[in-house]
């Protein structure tokens, strides 16, 4: 597939010309294009090379991130190879929530401005707030061109969206960023998740997109509503899933049902793209501007095919220093990649899966909880919501301090309106952590009806 980027400049058609923000981001897809095959002890120079310069930054303008290096007896210098970086504590979801804007930095250079903050309840429940920069912006808007780029899509096909952020159903001319700011791209079609999977199904096939980018719980929903009502999807060329952890069931049952490969990429609202799968081997590779660490029980490196704890490391926020970050999640470590690419390597993401809630008439969809609100209401650290029958919902919670009957209603009120009915809900509190199920995973919507 040739793509031709636009020109900027008025009557130069070929070779284009572009200037300001697309140039930017042309010029770093120039660089990352060449980065990738580098031997991988190079990258990982290069990455410790610009850690040190992160903390550096940070150690003076951070203190929370200052006292972290204090209290383990380092220097932003000690940060240069990997041995030095483990000797830095890991800094969990707890302690992130409790420094809150404590951990911004006090000074952020004017190139890395604007800046924006995130709310995620990443794969553990428990609500973070996070400042990111506009060269985080760029790393996302660089990654995902990557990976089309990557899996050969072409993106002057249409392409439906569903994902939680839509809002309401919509369909416009053009992909949108990133792919728009470059290319002439097709239509695109987004879908609210939390339409029904009938309803969904339906207007997938009225537009008849080549490109489909999902959840992975939604596409196993709506292969199983297909293999049922013997519907297909045979536009679809390109099933892109992200968000949560893609099982080796809903693949091989994806994959039957329509007939295509399925790509997935694993990201976060933290840290942004962290790894995408390879187009060659189908391992997950780590991007340059995150530093990846997989830990057994006792803190140690995972070799190929164990399966350890996450930490990452983002090199490029210069607002808020999220350095050796547990992020919750599990992965299997996997050795050099046949592609050739000197990226670092995963086999598979584990712990991410989340579940469809069943509606009292029936209908299943993605559950939207307002995690968002919680921390305004109350000091929420770490929720799940179990739901029992079509009509009772358990929600558990961990709080930093005792949450008033007053607060309580609150929070009903809107995680009812979240979800688009008054369900009967239970609340049911913990100390310091809510029970993970058999196996380490935890999910923070659990369906326990039989479908």
């Amino acid at each position: 597939m040739l793509l031709r980027v636009r020109s900027d400049l008025a009557g130069i058609v070929w070779p284009p010309i572009s200037v300001g923000a697309k140039a930017t981001l042309g010029q770093y897809l120039w660089q990352l294009e060449r980065s990738q095959w580098l031997p991988a002890g190079e990258i990982a120079a290069r990455q410790h090379a610009q850690l040190v310069a992160l903390a550096t930054h940070a150690a003076t303008h951070c203190e929370p991130f200052r006292a972290r290096l204090e209290e383990a007896a380092l220097k932003p210098e000690d940060l240069a190879t990997p041995e030095g970086l483990r000797r830095l504590p890991v800094l969990g979801r707890r302690a992130l929530q409790a420094a809150g804007a404590r951990l911004y930095c006090a000074e952020v250079p004017e190139g890395h401005l604007p800046l924006t903050e995130s709310r995620t309840s990443g794969s553990t429940g428990e609500p973070v707030v996070v400042r990111r920069t506009q060269v985080n912006r760029l790393d996302w808007m660089a990654m995902t061109v990557r990976d089309h780029f990557w899996h050969g899509r072409d993106v002057t096909k249409p392409i439906s969206v569903i994902r939680a952020r839509n809002g309401d159903l919509r369909e416009r001319p053009d992909w949108g960023l990133p792919m728009s700011l470059l290319f002439d791209t097709g239509p695109a079609q987004y879908i609210p998740i939390t339409l029904d999977v009938a309803r969904q199904v339906a207007l997938l096939r009225r537009f008849g997109p080549e490109h489909l980018l999902l959840y992975p719980s939604i596409l196993d929903a709506i292969a199983r509503y297909c293999r049922t009502n013997d519907l297909t999807l045979n536009t679809v060329k390109h099933v892109w899933t992200m968000a949560e952890s893609l099982t080796p069931a809903i693949r091989e049952d994806a994959e039957e049902t329509f007939g295509v490969k399925i790509e997935d990429t694993y990201s976060s609202e933290e840290v942004g793209v962290i790894a995408i799968q390879c187009p060659a081997s189908g391992l997950y590779h780590a991007m340059e501007h995150i530093i990846v660490e997989v830990r057994d029980a006792e803190g140690r490196p995972c070799a190929d095919g164990e399966v350890g704890r996450m930490v990452v490391t983002d090199l490029h926020n210069w607002s808020m220093p999220i350095i050796r970050y547990d992020i919750g999640d599990y992965a299997e470590m996997a050795g050099e990649c046949p592609c050739g690419r000197g990226l670092p390597a995963l086999r598979r993401i584990v712990g991410r899966e989340r579940n469809l809630i069943v509606m009292p008439d029936g209908t299943r969809h993605w559950p939207l909880v307002g995690f968002a609100q919680f921390r305004d209401i109350a000091p929420v650290q770490q929720y799940q919501l179990i739901q029992h029958t079509r009509e009772a919902i358990e929600v558990s919670l961990v709080a930093e301090a005792s949450i008033t009957a007053d607060q309580e209603n609150l929070l009903r009120a809107l995680i009812q309106d979240s979800l688009g009915h008054k369900f009967d809900l239970s609340f049911t509190y913990y100390d310091n952590e809510i029970p993970r199920a058999p196996g380490g995973k935890f999910e923070e919507f659990v369906c326990k009806i039989a479908i």
